[in-house]
């Protein structure tokens, strides 16, 4: 019995902070990896419904991490103790790690996941990228861009400064724009039949269309930009390799790039 109540003690806990994320790739993630590698450590789930109960989540209860998702990328900020130069730059938190001391440390590691996962597609005439949304995500796109020497545009449903509405996408725009991410949630199971409103008809084979949706693996956005002859990729590789950044960062292994 000590020994049982001694190994429960040991096991640390780990958690996913967003809103309707039952469908949670990183609950089922990481309690694969845990069992794989024989981890001593939880995951959860915890679904927050506005900033109140986030705020509840990250003072009461007791883990060693969490993820953060959709919505709260961009407003668990000011609720963190420190923020890390560049998730500070990015403008958003998507991995929270908890020191010794309980401090609460915001991390960025969407961007090393987006960076590595797209790096091996992107050719020499990909030089320009249009970012689909202007939520937490794509700001860690946009900076992994950028970081790879491409320059972006961000389009939004409403207009705003240096910023394309979906209605303003024309020829001239897509065939100086060879990347294309889209980092919005449309399309994303169960509502297969969503897709960010481009104008497909101008995109050509030397395209790079990249959906962070995962599941499914290969979205509306995705089916039609293939039609047009385009290079897709999902998020699931992203993903993964975010993940595991953010393990890095949770069990002290050597840094990251971030």
């Amino acid at each position: 019995m000590k020994n049982m109540e001694k190994a429960i003690s040991l096991e640390k806990k780990y958690g996913l902070i967003g809103q309707s994320i039952d469908y949670s790739f990183s609950k089922k993630y990481f309690t694969e990896k845990f069992e794989r590698e024989n981890i001593k450590a939880s995951y959860q789930n915890f679904d927050c419904h506005n900033i109140s109960e986030v705020e509840n989540t990250l003072t009461q209860v007791e883990v060693s991490g969490f993820n953060v998702t959709i919505p709260y990328k961009q407003t668990i900020m000011p609720l963190l103790d420190v923020i890390t130069k560049t998730a500070m730059e990015i403008g958003a938190v998507n991995c929270v790690e908890i020191d010794p001391d309980g401090k609460k440390i915001g991390h960025n590691t969407d961007w090393i996941g987006f960076k590595k996962s797209i790096e091996p597609w992107i050719k020499e005439h990909h030089q320009h990228a249009l970012i689909l949304g202007t939520g937490g995500a794509s700001k860690a796109v946009k900076f992994a861009l950028e970081k790879l020497g491409v320059s972006t545009y961000l389009v939004s449903r409403n207009k705003k400064e240096n910023h394309w509405t979906y209605s303003e996408l024309n020829a001239d725009i897509l065939k100086k724009n060879l990347i294309i991410i889209n980092t919005t949630p449309l399309g994303t199971s169960p509502n297969i039949n969503e897709s960010p409103k481009i104008p497909f008809e101008y995109i050509t084979p030397e395209h790079l269309v990249f959906d962070l949706i995962y599941n499914p693996a290969e979205t509306l956005l995705m089916k039609k930009a293939k039609f047009q002859g385009a290079q897709t990729l999902n998020g699931y590789e992203m993903l993964c390799l975010q993940a595991e950044a953010g393990w890095k960062i949770w069990s002290k292994q050597p840094e990251t790039t971030e």
